[in-house]
C-alpha cells in the first residue's frame, strides 16, 4: 500500500525532491508537493491547505513551531543554500566576485529576472541589493518577477533580451535546465538560508511524513543534496 505525503516546500528543494521519487516509491511513499516562495507556503499552510511535510526556512519552522503548525522534535535540517546570480546557458560567465562586478552586470542586462520581492526569500534579498547598488530606480522597467525562483528561472531560460540575468537559490539556477550559474552573490551580499524539513501537526499521515524528512536528510541523500546546491552545515 502507497502513502501519500502532501509537501508544501520553498521552491529551493523542489529539484532534491524530484530527484529522490524513485527512493520514496522503493519505500512505498508517494510524495505530492506543492513548491513557491516560502512565504506563499505558509499562507496556504495557514489557510488550511493539505500538508503532511513542510520544507522551509529554519527561521519560519521554528516559528510555525511556536505557534503549534509544527510538531516538536521533527524538524531535520536539510542544508545551506546560498543566493546566486544566473545567466542564460552557453553566454560566456560574467564575473560577480564583487560588488562593482555586480553593478556592472546588472547594469547593462536588458532584463532582470528574480522570484517574488515580497514573499520569496531570495527576491526579499535581491531587493536589498538592488538599493545597495543604487539600481532600484534604474532597473525598474527590466525587473522580471515571479512567484518563485524555478518560475523566474524558466523565464530567464528564454528570455528575448540581450544579456538577461537572473538571481535566486542556487538549488533553483542547478536544476533548470537552458541556466547556468555564474557565482554566489559577493561577500558583502552573501545569503545563505538553512532549509528544514519537519512534520505538520495536522498531518494525516506523520509516521509517512517523518519517513520523507528522514531520507531528504540522510547521509545516502547528502550525494544528491550537495550537487543540487545544499551546502552541508
Amino acid at each position: 500500500m502507497t502513502e501519500t505525503v502532501q509537501i508544501l516546500s520553498g521552491g529551493a528543494a523542489q529539484g532534491l525532491v524530484e530527484g529522490l521519487q524513485q527512493q520514496f516509491s522503493e519505500r512505498g511513499l508517494r510524495v505530492a508537493g506543492t513548491f513557491g516562495a516560502v512565504g506563499a507556503m505558509r499562507d496556504r499552510l495557514l489557510g488550511g491547505d493539505p500538508c503532511d511535510l513542510l520544507i522551509l526556512t529554519q527561521a519560519l519552522i521554528a516559528e510555525l513551531e511556536q505557534q503549534g503548525h509544527v510538531r516538536p522534535g521533527t524538524a531535520q535540517p536539510l542544508g545551506r543554500v546560498r543566493t546566486g546570480i544566473a545567466v542564460k546557458a552557453g553566454v560566456p560567465l560574467p564575473g560577480v566576485a564583487d560588488a562593482a562586478s555586480l553593478k556592472q552586470l546588472l547594469e547593462k542586462a536588458g532584463g532582470v529576472y528574480f522570484p517574488d520581492p515580497q514573499k520569496a526569500t531570495a527576491g526579499i534579498h535581491f531587493m536589498k541589493v538592488l538599493r545597495s547598488l543604487g539600481l532600484d530606480g534604474q532597473l525598474k522597467d527590466r525587473m522580471r518577477t515571479f512567484p518563485n525562483g524555478a518560475t523566474a528561472m524558466k523565464a530567464l531560460a528564454a528570455a528575448p533580451e540581450a544579456g538577461a540575468v537572473g538571481c535566486t537559490q542556487v538549488t533553483e539556477i542547478l536544476y533548470t535546465p537552458g541556466v547556468q550559474l555564474a557565482g554566489g552573490l559577493p561577500p558583502e551580499f552573501e545569503l545563505a538560508t538553512v532549509y528544514t524539513a519537519a512534520v505538520c501537526t495536522r498531518a494525516r499521515s506523520p509516521e509517512a511524513a517523518a519517513a520523507v524528512a528522514a531520507l531528504l536528510a540522510s547521509p545516502a541523500s547528502a550525494g544528491l543534496r550537495r550537487s543540487g546546491g545544499f551546502d552541508p552545515l
